[in-house]
């Protein structure tokens, strides 16, 4: 619910916390990933494989730039800030993530042809689970305490950002939020419409044996689907729902106080500091640990 270019810089805690966090990246993603495909064998040390490469490959080659994104954001966040730079900064953020996403894209679909139907069954039912966890946290029956869940979500972020918050920024929160266009029912319509799509899609492709070029170009298309839906109407909301958001997250940084604008440009600059660090750093990152079970 809070800007794009703030929910990147939310994803880091804290400075000792990002490099653990990055250090043990391989780790929890392998505990992701495989918590949807429930690798096994060979199988699941080609993922770990490729898995601790893109990581390496990452470190070098893309945390320089986000560094750089940090320091040229927080030149600009010292005033106010109009709708228009939130969103500018919103598709900067997201330009920046276009390599590390269509990296892993390639990594992911050397696995494909390795899939079995049994997993695409365990896709299925963590995929249920996801839709379950998604009802539980913003789709509650009542009105009231969806939005006290939204309420906690965005403080929670902003206040990571700025600082504590006082009665009338909290105020400026609540009434954004009831405010939004936001609706978890579409959302959730859609996120069942991709499920379905990324299954169906898995399925052709290892039934066809589709060679490795298909494969990629079949994975991005899901990848550019996700992030602009083919259903006009859900596009239409999308769109309605990012120019809200630019507004909101302005309305936001303008209502800060000089003091909490410092903390946040102080925090930025720690995370900027940090990610140079670890770019420049030459230990590897912590290979994946062993298969849950």
């Amino acid at each position: 619910m809070v800007m794009g270019w703030l929910a990147l810089a939310a994803s880091l805690t804290g400075c000792s916390t990002l490099r653990i966090a990055y250090d043990t990246g391989p780790t929890l993603a392998w505990w992701w990933i495989d918590g949807y495909g429930d690798f096994g064998g060979d199988q699941a040390t080609r993922v770990k494989d490729d898995i601790r490469d893109w990581f390496g490959w990452h470190r070098t080659a893309q945390l320089p730039g986000y560094a750089t994104w940090l320091s040229a954001t927080r030149n600009k966040i010292g005033e106010s800030i109009t709708p228009a730079q939130v969103c500018g900064l919103w598709d900067q953020s997201r330009s920046l993530l276009d390599p590390a996403i269509d990296r892993a894209l390639l990594m992911a679909a050397a696995w494909v042809p390795a899939l079995t139907e049994p997993q695409f069954r365990h896709i299925e039912r963590r995929y249920a689970k996801a839709i379950d966890e998604m009802r539980g946290d913003f789709l509650q029956a009542d009105a009231r305490p969806r939005h006290e869940a939204a309420m906690k979500r965005t403080v929670e972020r902003v206040e990571l950002l700025y600082g504590s918050l006082d009665t009338a920024q909290l105020r400026l929160i609540s009434d954004g939020i009831r405010a939004s266009p936001f609706d978890a029912q579409a959302w959730m319509g859609e996120r069942l419409r991709r499920q379905a799509e990324t299954l169906q899609t898995l399925r052709r492709l290892l039934a066809e044996k589709a060679d490795s070029d298909r494969r990629v170009a079949a994975l991005r298309a899901l990848v550019e689907r996700a992030q602009r839906s083919p259903d006009p109407g859900y596009r239409a909301y999308q769109n309605r729902l990012i120019v809200y958001n630019c507004a909101f997250a302005a309305r936001i940084h303008n209502a800060m106080k000089p003091g909490q604008r410092q903390a946040l440009a102080e925090r930025l600059k720690g995370w900027e500091d940090e990610l140079r660090n670890l770019a420049s750093s030459s230990s590897s990152p912590a290979s994946p640990g062993p298969q849950q079970p």
